[in-house]
């Protein structure tokens, strides 16, 4: 699959940024420094300023590629999905059985991720950090609904109406396909949040995965 991946250019809503980082060596940088801080100093304490000493240019120079941080986290959260659509996509295209093929839709979705080499500035693994502590929060603003209309989210409501469909050729006749699926995606990302932060609250640990509880959850809902 990384040789797939490597091919593939992951396009992100040109409205998130003022000039596209993947084109230049400083903007890629950007990306894959901005990724490295936030992880290290959390979302609230990044500022483009922290990013500029860390990669040792302006300030102003990041206001090149972003209007601001939150800008910037929709993009990270909009390339995060973009990739994992690719993964869903590629580990389901062959399967003809429903619920296998719903059964590695949700593998996509919920496993811990693994650093991706095709992509050399973007650290996976430490983005799926991020996404986990942080990508709710892009949701809960009071700009929502307009950046909705925007399309900030299309990608993720994209994945999420895969699976809908996935769930409709297993079982038809179930009701709440896209409560379902939509609770699966954002349900996943609080169970990794829990088993790194809040263990007693949930029984995912280092011997049940994430993925473990979700395919038993689907199996006994839809069967």
């Amino acid at each position: 699959m990384e040789n797939i991946l490597s091919n593939i250019i992951i396009s992100v809503n040109d409205k998130l940024y003022v000039k596209n980082p993947e084109t230049s060596d400083l903007g890629k940088k950007i990306i894959e420094q901005s990724i490295l801080l936030i992880d290290e100093i959390g979302f609230e304490n990044f500022t483009f300023k922290k990013l500029g000493e860390k990669i040792s240019s302006n300030e102003s120079s990041i206001y090149r590629y972003f209007e601001s941080k939150h800008k910037l986290m929709l993009y990270l959260s909009s390339w995060y999905w973009g990739w994992i659509e690719y993964k869903l996509v590629f580990a389901t295209s062959n399967v003809i059985n429903p619920m296998e093929k719903l059964k590695k839709a949700i593998a996509i979705v919920t496993e811990k991720v693994n650093d991706d080499t095709a992509t050399a500035h973007i650290n996976e693994a430490v983005l799926n950090k991020i996404i986990i502590q942080e990508f709710t929060k892009t949701l809960l603003t009071k700009e929502v609904d307009e950046e909705n209309k925007e399309g900030f989210f299309i990608v993720y409501k994209r994945i999420i109406n895969r699976i809908v469909e996935i769930i409709n050729e297993v079982n038809p006749d179930y009701a709440f396909a896209k409560s379902f699926a939509s609770s699966i995606v954002e349900g996943a990302l609080h169970q990794h949040f829990l088993k790194n932060h809040l263990k007693t609250i949930t029984n995912c640990n280092e011997t049940i995965k994430v993925t473990d509880y979700y395919i038993d959850l689907v199996e006994k809902t839809l069967r």
